[in-house]
């Protein structure tokens, strides 16, 4: 008997993909639930800070401390919640979480302005979420120096230093552009590592798997005639992401459709290979599925799509490198957002192809011995 039959093959992928399509539960997993948490995960994983609540308390109460006001509302990024005159009132607003900001215009604010001495603003910010005050302190400061500036110089025009930035590849800084491409690729692996687990582990747990080891099939053709239905369902899941990422999010795609197929084939082939390594460890759909979660929600975690690789203990960005995720978010960003392709990520897709051909050897190894 031949190692590999084309017949046996494709009766398996046939037998393969009526079960799956046959299971009542597993319809919606594949044409509802990857739209609905894509939708829900894009529009929910923003780091911009906008309508920031704001309490003004303004002592100084002169044209200039009004336009100060009006020129941090008119940014769109602050909402002015209240106008008030005593200080005390800022800490209970904060405290209440009626506020995340209190801006203090102190009394002398115009003629300090005026007299071309500099004038202060005191802001006071809730710190209690770091990442939001970082930004919002930010902001404050951005709008106070803007301000300053404009006065100055209708004041006393004179020689300065004008800073002229302009950000590549996403020119209004959108956090959009930055995660919806990576929520793809969360989503890829934990599709495809699901369907690869669970269908293993099934099949051995109600004993189908016994009938097939005894029939005329080889273990290659097993593996490959389990995988070849998920990478089909990957694939679809991979088509109706790019159409919402172009579509309904309007990022960008400047790269090539060849550098992103290529990335995405050896990607769904990695998540693959760590699910049958799963399986072939695993003797319930229970103990699969815990081992599951377990190693998901390391790799991203570790895959720089919650925090920049850069920031993590050293320790810990070299094992980073065995991690596809984090490959293929560098990948995807670049192909969608600058163009970029094989010749100037070759070595994230290098590091893909090892990911993925190491895993399929050694899902395969394991397999064979825990069937043998």
């Amino acid at each position: 008997m031949s190692w590999f039959s084309k017949i046996r093959f494709l009766e398996l992928v046939k037998k393969e993909a009526r079960q799956l399509l046959r299971d009542p539960k597993a319809k919606p997993l594949l044409l509802v639930s990857p739209i609905v948490q894509f939708v829900l995960l894009a529009y929910a994983t923003t780091t911009d800070v906008e309508h920031i609540r704001t309490v003004v308390v303004d002592q100084d109460r002169s044209a200039d401390s009004r336009a100060l006001v009006q020129a941090y509302a008119a940014t769109g990024y602050f909402d002015i919640a209240s106008h008030g005159f005593r200080i005390e009132g800022i800490p209970e607003a904060l405290d209440r979480g009626e506020a995340m900001v209190g801006l203090v215009i102190p009394p002398g604010f115009s003629a300090d302005l005026r007299s071309g001495r500099g004038a202060t603003v005191q802001a006071l910010i809730d710190g209690s979420d770091a990442s939001v005050a970082t930004v919002a302190q930010s902001y404050v400061g951005q709008v106070a120096t803007a301000f300053g500036v404009k006065a100055m110089g209708t004041i006393r025009p004179g020689a300065g230093v004008e800073l002229r930035a302009r950000a590549w590849f996403n020119p209004s800084l959108e956090s959009r552009m930055f995660n919806v491409p990576a929520i793809m690729g969360t989503l890829l692996l934990s599709t495809c590592l699901m369907l690869t687990t669970m269908t293993l582990v099934r099949e051995r747990e109600i004993g189908t798997l016994d009938q097939l080891l005894v029939s005329p099939v080889t273990s290659f053709e097993i593996v490959l005639g389990k995988v070849t239905p998920v990478m089909g369902v990957g694939i679809f899941h991979l088509l109706i992401f790019c159409g919402l990422i172009l579509y309904l999010f309007g990022v960008p795609f400047r790269g090539t459709v060849a550098a992103l197929a290529l990335a995405s084939t050896l990607f769904l082939l990695a998540a693959m290979a760590f699910g049958l390594l799963i399986s072939a460890v695993s003797a319930t759909q229970q103990e699969a599925f815990m081992l599951m979660i377990l190693c998901m929600l390391p790799t991203i975690v570790l895959s720089g799509f919650l925090s920049p690789i850069e920031t993590m203990p050293e320790p810990f960005q070299w094992v980073t490198l065995v991690n596809p995720v984090r490959h293929y978010l560098d990948i995807v960003r670049g192909v969608f957002l600058k163009g970029t392709g094989v010749p100037e990520l070759w070595p994230q897709f290098l590091a893909l192809a090892i990911t993925s051909v190491g895993g399929l050897v050694l899902a395969g190894n394991r397999f064979r011995r825990s069937i043998a």
